[in-house]
């Protein structure tokens, strides 16, 4: 009887332990585990709303892989781009995905401007602020060879015929490229709705700009270093408030200290799609800020003359509020705002 009972026993024993063991299993097959909360069940995707090589592009793969490099991440990330309407495809795609943590974008001003003018059904609102990573600037460029020496140079002849001149620029009317200049033209004096912009997104603006087709490009600082080492053009103003740091670009002069009191930044950083589970926004504001710490996107960021500018939670979606303020107000006195 007893030999009986101590079989009967371990049995028991062995039932518990097996059921245990089985409760574990089913928590790592998860990705989730109650005292180390959620964690990716399978690989993630960036999606860069744009084509290769842009803003959205390199910020996306730059941050994916330092994420994989530096371990901060152990599942897989693979970026896609999703191109079209100044972004709007990416984000409907983004849209469709609705509590799928596994599925992030990265997003600056257009997420902004291009809802306000009426081009995308989408804005920051429909999608969950993970967190900004870099701020980015805007940069005026015009032909090595041209007249115009500096900001004012150029403002003073459009304040005597706007039209004159043609601005071109990556953005739709309405977004980023077209915005940036227009902010600063218009703290300049020069009557805003009489600039003539020019949109080009199939990479032809350099060659526009080259060929005398248009006079000014609007574009981003990391995408005139090339082009300045080789002599082509000359930058006449960034819009960041300080000169920037780094071989060639800290020789730009910024729109302020020409005596124009303007500045644009180009904020970038990630979003998800709506109704994530808290717990997932809460891993990835984590994992960005890590990475946003780390030395190797120290690197990458020195390497494209971005700067730090890390936000997530309450003070994001504050910063973005008031960015959609003020776009919205640049958007109606240009009469684009829908």
């Amino acid at each position: 009887m007893r030999r009986f009972i101590l079989i009967l026993c371990f049995s028991f024993l062995t039932l518990f332990i097996v059921a245990c063991s089985g409760e574990k299993t089913g928590n790592e097959k998860s990705g989730s585990d109650s005292d180390e909360g959620w964690s990716p069940e399978k690989s993630i995707e960036f999606v860069a709303p744009s084509g290769a090589g842009g803003g959205w592009d390199t910020t996306a793969r730059m941050a994916a892989k330092v994420f994989n490099e530096e371990g901060i991440i152990d599942q897989d990330i693979g970026v896609v781009n999703k191109t079209g309407g100044g972004g709007a495809v990416g984000w409907a795609y983004v849209a469709g995905k609705a509590g799928n943590p596994h599925h992030l974008f990265v997003a600056s001003p257009p997420l902004i401007d291009v809802p306000l003018n009426g081009q995308s059904e989408y804005d920051h609102e429909d999608f969950t602020a993970i967190a900004n990573l870099i701020a980015d600037y805007g940069a005026f460029v015009v032909r090595a060879d041209s007249e115009w020496e500096d900001l004012n140079d150029l403002f003073e002849d459009m304040k005597a015929d706007p039209s004159s001149i043609t601005v071109i620029g990556s953005s739709s009317p309405g977004s980023m490229d077209h915005i940036q200049f227009v902010k600063v033209a218009k703290a300049a004096g020069v009557d805003i709705q009489k600039i003539k912009y020019v949109s080009e997104q199939d990479g032809g603006e350099l060659t526009a700009l080259l060929n005398g087709s248009v006079d000014v490009f609007s574009t981003g600082v990391a995408e005139t270093v090339q082009q300045v080492r080789a002599g082509k053009v000359k930058v006449l103003a960034v819009t960041s408030e300080e000169r920037l740091e780094g071989e060639v670009i800290s020789d730009y002069p910024t729109v302020k200290e020409q005596g124009i009191d303007s500045s644009f930044v180009n904020w970038r950083g990630f979003f998800g799609p709506s109704d994530m589970d808290e717990e997932a926004v809460q891993y990835y504001v984590e994992k960005f800020k890590e990475l946003s710490d780390s030395e190797a996107w120290s690197d990458i960021r020195q390497q494209y003359g971005w700067d730090e500018m890390f936000m997530s939670g309450e003070e994001y979606e504050t910063f973005l509020n008031e960015q959609r303020e003020e776009a919205k107000q640049l958007l109606d006195e240009l009469g684009l705002g829908k």
